[in-house]
């Protein structure tokens, strides 16, 4: 975690006894809680059908709540999701943009759907080469760009978006290593602008190298929480494999979140 934050006292994000019961019975998510401060990244670890995208689509107002609060600055989502929205910026593993737009169209037709008015092709330019997007793709369409550059065009909207949160669902998900060492050298400078980055992951190796905190979720709970220092020293791929075969190493029993 950055330093400069421990004053903060108000989570960016919070969930509180969060729970999703889909209506053909399936429980998605079983009393999840939480919290996220600014200048903090959050790695959310776990299979598919562990509850990391329904997590994700509860802070973004996309589900209601069977039970507890997504909240994001305090918002809670599901009663304000309007408010909330403006707060948060979102990057799925696979970016919905629009193919027959260059970048730098993508990235105005996006910015004045947010409301965000006074860009120039200049600041659009500045953003894409921060995303590691060079001048000579600036105006080519994105039914050219790879997984990965389309990949940096939505990172590069959400940071024009300037939200205080930011939600990342896969985002290393087809990245080839120099692109996924680009996208953890991003991370780190958004963090340190005080942004609070919930990130949904199967990457074990990057959440450990970015994460200030790593939860591990299983079939809607989260059996595991612990910050990077205290996962420091240990072999996170060991400890990943033997939560999900449901075997609780015993020096772990303090992080596990209470059933």
């Amino acid at each position: 975690m950055n330093d400069n934050h421990i004053e903060s006292k108000t989570p960016a994000l919070e969930a509180v006894n969060l729970t999703k019961r889909y209506e053909d019975g399936v429980l998605a998510l079983d009393n999840l809680s939480l919290s996220i401060m600014p200048g903090e990244v959050f790695a959310l670890l776990g299979g598919n059908g562990a509850g990391k995208t329904t997590t994700i689509n509860l802070f973004l107002g996309f589900l209601e709540p069977t039970e507890g609060e997504a909240r994001i600055n305090g918002i809670v989502c599901h009663r304000e999701p309007l408010e909330a929205k403006k707060q948060v910026a979102f990057v799925s593993e696979n970016v919905r943009l629009y193919s027959n737009f260059t970048a730098l169209q993508n990235l105005d037709f996006f910015a004045k759907l947010g409301g965000k008015t006074d860009y120039t092709k200049e600041d659009y330019r500045d953003v894409l080469l921060r995303v590691g997007l060079s001048a000579d793709v600036h105006n080519k369409r994105l039914s050219g760009f790879s997984k990965g550059m389309r990949q940096k065009c939505g990172i590069a909207i959400a940071i024009l978006k300037d939200a205080s949160v930011i939600l990342l669902d896969e985002p290393t998900s087809g990245l080839d290593p120099k692109a996924g060492r680009d996208f953890i050298e991003l991370i780190k400078s958004l963090r340190n602008e005080d942004k609070a980055i919930l990130m949904s992951t199967h990457d074990i190796f990057r959440a450990k190298e970015i994460a200030d905190v790593i939860a591990i979720m299983d079939q809607g709970k989260m059996i595991m929480q612990q910050t990077a220092t205290e996962l420091s020293d240990k072999n996170l791929e060991q400890l990943y494999m033997q939560y999900m075969a449901g075997g609780v190493p015993a020096t772990e029993t303090a992080g596990v979140a209470d059933a």
